[in-house]
């Protein structure tokens, strides 16, 4: 698991991996539905938002262990 980690720090450092990260963040963790989203629409987004949170964690574990 640390080597995919450390894989996903690289691929996320430069600008381009910063950008498309903040891109995923923002449709994804950062979006509002709002009170009349349907049950389907809030499963979907909580699952994205999941993937989303699942690579930051792994982009913060390869990071970490690349100090080590």
């Amino acid at each position: 698991m640390e080597k995919i980690a450390h894989e996903y720090a690289r691929t996320f450092s430069n600008a381009s991996g910063k950008a498309v990260i903040s891109h995923l963040r923002k449709i994804t963790i950062e979006r509002f539905l709002g009170p009349h989203a349907t049950d389907s629409e809030l499963r979907s987004l909580e699952g994205a938002r999941a993937l989303v949170h699942q690579i930051e964690t792994l982009i913060e574990r390869g990071q970490a262990n690349a100090k080590v």
